[in-house]
């Protein structure tokens, strides 16, 4: 009896401390039951391309996009290649004299076009590239290109000179109105005079980031791309280039999401990615 009753306290204690613990993350897949990280890793490292899609200022996802570079190292070494949305593809050159120590990282900084929140959610990439040796591409259109399609449509870039053209994908550009990724942009209030070309800007993006993906990815590597959310959600945005450029490539795409509660994923989180990463709405900004 004595034996019982220390026992039912123990598991009462342990309930308790189950239930009132606040975990910082849970990862689900793509039919919205739990998984861990083990698990993501495993598939990530069975890919051709894995896109990590972040909440710009969420610190969990990009201490896990950290933590996910090191783990693909670890098992790939010069097989991994990085690249992100957050570097344009003329910033290439300053960025390769950066990585191969040419240049002095104060010059890398000032001369390249950095986010704000540079130091505190990318810096730590570059440096592990830096460290390890690894290629990291600046896959994002340079965002005049952008601004003149938002403008002036697809037809603005054929005004654009041969040297221009070197950072962004062959003319003409694909594009499919009818994925939701861009037709929602269309239902968005605010759009200005650019009206339609509104999501035509933002496929330049996408379609740029899979150009640069695609050029320097090789059969055999692992290419881990950093991009906001939107442009891989669905497997629509650069998902679907990819896959219009060639059909056979093993994509993994992880993405972020926020919720009150991340014990269980929201209907509508479901089925965005092969992994989802769930933080809560209180989470912390870096910016």
């Amino acid at each position: 009896m004595k034996l019982k009753t220390s026992i039912l306290p123990l598991a009462l204690v342990s309930l308790l401390a189950f239930k009132s613990d606040k975990p910082a993350y849970l990862i689900y897949g793509v039919k919205g039951k739990s998984v861990d990280y083990k698990e993501m890793l495993a598939e990530a490292l069975t890919a051709d391309i894995v896109l990590f899609g972040e909440y710009h200022d969420n610190p969990i996802t990009h201490w896990l996009q950290l933590e996910l570079t090191r783990d693909l190292f670890e098992k790939k070494k010069d097989g991994l290649i990085l690249g992100a949305e957050m570097f344009e593809a003329d910033d290439q050159l300053v960025l390769d004299e950066y990585l191969q120590g040419l240049i002095s990282e104060k010059k890398f900084e000032s001369d390249c076009r950095l986010w704000a929140n540079y130091k505190t959610d990318y810096k730590p990439l570059i440096n592990l590239a830096k460290e390890h040796n690894l290629k990291f591409v600046a896959s994002n259109v340079p965002r005049r290109y952008a601004s003149m399609v938002y403008m002036g449509g697809f037809e603005a870039l054929e005004t654009l000179s041969g040297e221009a053209k070197r950072y962004i994908p062959p003319l003409p550009i694909a594009y499919d109105g009818n994925l939701d990724c861009y037709k929602d942009m269309l239902k968005m209030g605010g759009m200005g005079h650019g009206g339609e070309n509104l999501p035509k800007s933002q496929n330049l993006k996408d379609a740029t980031m899979a150009h640069f993906i695609l050029k320097n990815w090789s059969a055999g590597k692992t290419f881990l791309h950093y991009n906001g959310a939107y442009h891989s959600d669905n497997y629509e945005s650069i998902v679907w280039h990819l896959k219009h450029s060639n059909s056979e490539l093993t994509i993994v795409t992880i993405t972020t999401v926020s919720q009150e509660a991340i014990d269980k994923l929201e209907k509508d989180n479901k089925g965005k990615a092969d992994f989802t990463v769930c933080v809560p709405e209180t989470m912390t900004s870096t910016h």
